[in-house]
C-alpha cells in the first residue's frame, strides 16, 4: 500500500476529490428535482448555477486533496505557485457561481411580474430596474473578482498605497476622458429607479413611434413600429422631451375625423357607430362618441373618439372604424360626401333707351369703317351714272331705246 503523500496517492486523491464532487452534484440535482415537482424555481436554480457550481466544487475538492497529499519532495515554489493557482481559480468560480445564484434571485422576483396582462404598468417597471441591476451585477461581480485575483499577488499589495495616492489624479483624469461614457451610465442608472420608461413601454422619439425593447447602462433601444430599431444614447430621455403614452396605464384615446358636406346625418353615422363597436373585440367599452367639431369652409367636421387597451389594438380600433363608416357613407348616405358647390349669378337686365336719330352716315347701308367704305364703293361700281354737259345726271331707262340714245357723251360717265 503506497503513502498518501505521494504521487500515487495524489493521484488518488483527485480521482476521489472528482468522484465526491460527482456524487454531491448528483445529490443535490436530485434533491432540487424532487422539490421541483411541487415547485418552479428549482428548475430555475439549476439552469442558472449548474456550470459555476460545478466548477466551483470541483476545484475546491481538488485543491483539498493536492493540499493533503501532495507529496513532500515538492519544492516551495511548487507548492506556493499550486496553491495560488488553485486560490485564483476558487476565486474565479466562486464570484461566477455568486453571480449566477444572484441572477436567479432576480429572475425568480421577475416570474411573479407577467407582462401579458393588460395592465402591466408596474411588472414592466420591476423589469426594467431589474434588468438594470442585473448588469449592475455582472460588472461588480467581474470588477470585485479581478480585485480579489490581483491582490493575491505580493508586487500589487507592495503597489497599493502608490495606487491609491494617485488614484485621485488619476480618477480626474479618467472623469474628462470618459464624461459622456460616465454620463450615459448614471443616465442608464436613473432612468432604471426614475420611472420615465420601462421596458415595452410605447413610446414617441424623434417622429418615430415605437415600443421600449432594451435599457442598457449606456444606451435605449426603440423598437419602431416597422420592425426598425432607434438605438438612443441613454442621455436623450434625461435631456430631451418626448412622449410616454403608458407611463400611467396602458389604456389609450384615439380620434377619427371626417370632412364631410352639410346634409350628412349625424344620427345615422352615430347608430352606425355604435353597431361597429358593438361587433368588435378591439374596443374596450370606455369611450365611444361621435361628435361634430367644426362647420366652416364648406364642410362638416365630424370627429369619433375611441378608446382600447393598449396603442396596437388602438390604432387597429381606429382603422375599423375609418374603414367602415366610409363604407356606410357609399351605400347608405351618399349625400354626406364631400362637395364643392359652385353658385352661377346672371347679370341684371339693362333698361331699354329711347331711339335716337340716326346721322346721314349711319343711315347709310356701308359706312362707319374702312372695311364697309370700300365695300360700298364695290357694290357701286356695277350701277353707271349718266350726267348731260352741265353735270346733272339723266334718266337711263335700258328698256327704252330713245332714253339710250339721249346720251350726249358715254364718256361723260360717272362710276360711284
Amino acid at each position: 500500500m503506497f503513502p498518501l503523500r505521494s504521487w500515487p496517492g495524489l493521484a488518488l486523491a483527485c480521482l476521489l476529490a472528482v468522484v465526491v464532487a460527482v456524487v454531491v452534484t448528483a445529490v443535490l440535482a436530485l434533491i432540487l428535482r424532487l422539490i421541483g415537482r411541487r415547485r418552479q424555481w428549482p428548475e430555475l436554480l439549476i439552469r442558472h448555477v449548474r456550470v459555476p457550481f460545478r466548477l466551483f466544487l470541483l476545484v475546491i475538492v481538488l485543491w483539498i486533496a493536492v493540499t493533503l497529499a501532495l507529496p513532500p519532495d515538492v519544492t516551495a515554489a511548487w507548492r506556493s505557485g499550486l496553491h495560488h493557482t488553485f486560490l485564483i481559480l476558487s476565486i474565479a468560480t466562486g464570484v461566477w457561481f455568486a453571480a449566477a445564484f444572484l441572477i436567479f434571485v432576480e429572475d425568480l422576483g421577475l416570474a411573479r411580474y407577467r407582462l401579458d396582462v393588460p395592465d402591466n404598468r408596474y411588472a414592466r417597471r420591476v423589469r426594467t430596474q431589474v434588468l438594470i441591476l442585473r448588469r449592475l451585477t455582472v460588472v461588480a461581480a467581474v470588477v470585485i473578482g479581478l480585485g480579489a485575483i490581483l491582490l493575491t499577488f505580493p508586487a500589487l499589495q507592495a503597489a497599493g498605497a502608490s495606487l491609491l495616492a494617485s488614484a485621485g489624479i488619476i480618477g480626474i483624469i479618467a472623469g474628462v476622458a470618459a464624461q459622456s461614457s460616465l454620463a450615459n451610465l448614471f443616465a442608464g442608472i436613473q432612468l432604471a429607479f426614475s420611472d420615465a420608461i420601462r421596458i415595452d413601454d410605447v413610446v414617441v422619439v424623434e417622429q418615430q413611434w415605437g415600443t421600449i425593447e432594451e435599457i442598457t447602462l449606456t444606451y435605449v433601444v426603440v423598437h419602431v413600429w416597422d420592425d426598425r430599431r432607434l438605438v438612443l444614447p441613454s442621455t436623450y430621455f434625461t435631456t430631451k422631451p418626448f412622449e410616454n403614452w403608458t407611463r400611467q396605464h396602458s389604456e389609450l384615446l384615439g380620434s377619427v375625423e371626417f370632412d364631410l358636406d352639410w346634409r350628412v346625418s349625424t344620427g345615422g353615422m352615430r347608430a352606425e357607430l355604435n353597431r361597429i363597436l358593438a361587433t368588435t373585440d378591439l374596443w374596450d367599452h370606455r369611450t365611444g362618441i361621435l361628435q361634430v367639431t367644426d362647420a366652416v369652409g364648406g364642410w362638416v367636421r365630424v370627429r369619433v373618439l375611441v378608446t382600447a387597451k393598449d396603442a396596437p389594438t388602438l390604432f387597429d380600433l381606429r382603422c375599423l372604424v375609418r374603414e367602415r363608416l366610409i363604407d356606410w357613407m357609399q351605400r347608405y348616405s351618399p349625400v354626406s360626401l364631400p362637395r364643392q358647390r359652385v353658385e352661377l349669378v346672371e347679370e341684371p337686365e339693362q333698361t331699354e333707351r329711347p331711339p335716337r336719330a340716326r346721322t346721314e352716315e349711319e343711315g347709310r347701308l356701308f359706312s362707319g369703317t374702312p372695311e364697309n367704305e370700300q365695300r360700298a364703293q364695290q357694290f357701286t361700281d356695277a350701277v353707271p351714272v349718266i350726267r348731260d354737259v352741265d353735270g346733272h345726271p339723266v334718266a337711263v331707262d335700258p328698256d327704252d331705246p330713245a332714253s339710250r340714245a339721249a346720251d350726249p357723251d358715254p364718256d361723260q360717265k360717272e362710276i360711284r
